[in-house]
């Protein structure tokens, strides 16, 4: 067993990814290693790289969600039914290491996501805490990491999924979705696309999509958009006389934001229909302030706008739930991936903040 693995580490805000030596420590009692075989690149580390989230200890491996084999398992690690897991079993985990189920928002509140001593591998974890983030040739698993055997979901099919399928599946709870009613994403990014793929699964009647650049609106179309829009090819007028002629003149009854731009919330409000849900996915990061008008906006059309933060493990299991099953899969299969190696991270992030892959991943070895 090597003493040191290698990692692709951001050193500080502002700064490019570069790939360091770092040590394997020692397992704690019911802890295990795992040889990370993929980890996620999304729009997270970008703004990891940019410094744009508040208490992040850097330097950082970034790499939140990861899959892999457990190469190493000390004591007893079990899965959520108590099947105790082994070496050699291919394996996910939930990013989110630790909640500490006594305080009002986990006891009271029922919302972990808000958990104020919540710890997050690839995120609140930095370097100096160990091999806590998936770009890297190993993780390690912490005693209480809750981890998810793959059970013959390939580690690729699982990736296309990724951290955008919990998100986005928390995201179609907080809408109360009814058959048949026309759900607009805005947003063609990995948390857009699996929202397309869940609102199609859950029932939509039609599923629309504004986004850019254009591989991602066909990757929308692949996965269910019944319509797209490019929005460097429309002003928001033209946006919304479009979204008013695919739903009756009237406005989508749920439309999903998950851009990032706080423009586009004012935007999904004015694109929904009267009496109909917002739900707000996208603003993971403080990009600045965004005006409204109170009354025409918001109070005059009777709208329902629910802000969605993260996932919990009830959105992972269920989604590797959904990934089980061939023919829910399918969707996501059809989401381009592409590869990189641990030396090539930085150019993995500069590729997601232009847009000009539709998913990517860290393949470390």
């Amino acid at each position: 067993m090597p003493e040191t693995c290698l990692a692709a580490v951001i050193p500080a805000p502002g700064h490019a990814a570069e790939v360091r030596e770092l040590p394997i420590p020692d397992l704690e009692p019911d802890s295990a290693l795992l040889a990370v075989e993929l980890s996620e690149v999304c729009g997270t580390d970008v703004h990891l790289r940019a410094g744009r989230l508040a208490g992040v200890p850097y330097p950082l491996i970034p790499g939140h969600v990861s899959v892999g084999r457990l190469e190493r398992v000390r004591g007893r690690v079990l899965d959520v039914e108590g099947r105790p897991l082994r070496e050699g079993d291919a394996v996910t985990f939930l990013d989110v290491h630790r909640t500490c189920n006594a305080c009002w928002y986990c006891l009271v509140a029922k919302a972990t996501t808000r958990c104020p001593h919540r710890r997050v591998y690839g995120i609140t974890y930095g370097a100096a805490d160990g091999l806590a983030g998936g770009w890297a040739e190993r993780v390690y698993l912490r005693p209480g990491t809750r981890i998810l055997p793959l059970d013959g979901v390939a580690p690729d099919a699982f990736m296309a999924g990724g951290c955008s399928l919990p998100t986005a599946l928390h995201g179609l709870d907080r809408a109360e979705l009814r058959l048949g009613e026309s759900v607009l994403v805005l947003g063609s990014g990995p948390v857009g696309l699996s929202a397309v793929i869940l609102a199609r699964m859950s029932g939509a009647g039609t599923v629309l999509c504004i986004g850019a650049p254009e591989a991602r609106l066909a990757a929308a179309r692949t996965v269910g958009a019944a319509a797209t829009l490019d929005i460097a090819a429309a002003d928001e007028a033209e946006r919304l006389a479009w979204v008013r002629a695919h739903t009756g003149g009237r406005g989508a009854d749920v439309v999903i934001e998950a851009t990032g731009a706080p423009a586009a919330v004012v935007q999904a409000m004015r694109f929904a229909r009267d009496a109909g849900r917002v739900i707000v996915l996208g603003q993971y990061t403080d990009h600045g302030d965004v005006a409204i008008n109170p009354h025409l906006d918001l109070n005059r059309k009777h709208l329902d706008v629910r802000g969605c933060w993260g996932s919990d493990f009830s959105h992972f299991h269920r989604g590797l739930t959904l990934l089980r099953d061939p023919e829910r899969a399918a969707a996501w299969r059809r989401i381009p991936l592409a590869r990189y190696g641990l030396a090539q991270a930085d150019a993995a992030l500069d590729d997601v903040a232009a847009g000009c892959v539709v998913k990517a991943i860290v393949e470390p070895r």
